[in-house]
C-alpha cells in the first residue's frame, strides 16, 4: 500500500512536470511565431530595451565590482600560501568572464526584472486586460511577450560584458592598493591569458540566460490566476524557476563549451 501511494505521488509529479513543460513550450512557440510576423511593435521593443539594459546597470555594476574585489581577496588568501600570487589576475579574469559575470548578471536581472515582468503581465491577466487586447485584435504574445524576450536576449550579453569589465577592475583595485601589485604587470597578466573564446562563451551564456529570464517572467504572468494572491505566487515561481534554470543551463553550457 505504501509503495502504491509513493508511486502515485511520483506519477503525479512526473505528469505535472510534463504538463508544465508542454505549456511552456507552447507559450514560447506562440511568442516567437507571432512575434516574427509583421507588424512589429518597435516602441514596445525600445521600451523593454531601456528597462532591461539601462535601468539594470546600477545593480549589475555594484554586484560586479564587489564580486571582483571579494574574488581577489579570496585568491590572495589561498594563493599566498603557495607563493602563487602571480596567478591572481588570470584567475579573477577567468572566473568573471566565464562564470561569475554571466551567472550573477542573470540572477540580478531575474530578481529585478523577471519579477517585475510577471507582476505587470499577471496584473493584466487577472484584471482581464489581456482578454481586452485580444478583443481589440492585438495579439498579446506579439505585444507583451516577444518584445521582452527579444530585448532580454540582445541586452543580457552587453550587461555581461559590462559586468566582466567592472569585476576585473574591482580585482585590480584590491590587488594594487591592498597588496601592492605592480599595475602594469597586473594588466599584462590579465590580458595575456584572456582569449576571444573566453569572452564569447560568456556572451553566449548571457543571451541564453536573457531568454530564460524573460521567458519565465512572461510565462508565469500569462498563467497567473486567483487575484492579487495568485500574482504574488506567480512572481515567486518566476524568480525561483529562472534561478534554477540559469544554474542548470550554466552547467550544461560550460560542459558543452569547455
Amino acid at each position: 500500500m505504501i509503495l502504491i501511494t509513493f508511486l502515485e505521488r511520483v506519477g503525479r509529479l512526473f505528469l505535472s512536470f510534463l504538463s508544465s513543460a508542454g505549456s511552456i513550450s507552447i507559450f514560447l512557440f506562440k511568442s516567437m511565431f507571432y512575434g516574427l510576423i509583421p507588424p512589429f511593435y518597435w516602441k514596445q521593443i525600445w521600451h523593454q530595451t531601456v528597462q532591461i539594459g539601462y535601468f539594470s546597470l546600477p545593480v549589475v555594476g555594484l554586484t560586479a565590482i564587489f564580486t571582483g574585489m571579494a574574488m581577489a581577496l579570496q585568491c590572495y588568501s589561498g594563493f599566498s600560501k603557495f607563493s602563487a600570487e602571480n596567478a591572481i589576475p588570470s584567475v579573477v579574469m577567468l572566473a568573471m568572464v566565464r562564470e561569475l559575470g554571466p551567472v550573477l548578471t542573470a540572477l540580478m536581472v531575474a530578481g529585478r526584472l523577471g519579477a517585475s515582468m510577471t507582476a505587470e503581465i499577471g496584473t493584466m491577466k487577472v484584471t482581464e486586460q489581456i482578454d481586452a487586447m485580444t478583443t481589440l485584435s492585438v495579439n498579446p504574445y506579439k505585444y507583451l511577450a516577444f518584445p521582452r524576450i527579444l530585448a532580454g536576449m540582445v541586452l543580457l550579453p552587453f550587461l555581461v560584458l559590462i559586468d566582466d569589465i567592472i569585476g576585473i577592475f574591482g580585482g585590480y583595485l584590491v590587488c594594487i592598493y591592498n597588496f601592492g601589485f605592480n599595475s602594469s604587470n597586473y594588466i599584462f597578466q590579465t590580458f595575456s591569458n584572456m582569449t576571444a573564446f573566453d569572452i564569447i562563451s560568456g556572451l553566449i551564456k548571457g543571451a541564453c540566460f536573457g531568454f530564460i529570464v524573460c521567458s519565465m517572467g512572461c510565462y508565469h504572468g500569462f498563467v497567473s490566476k486567483g487575484g492579487a494572491e495568485g500574482v504574488g505566487r506567480a512572481t515567486t515561481n518566476s524568480v525561483v524557476a529562472s534561478s534554477i534554470l540559469i544554474l542548470l543551463f550554466n552547467y550544461i553550457l560550460t560542459m558543452a563549451m569547455f
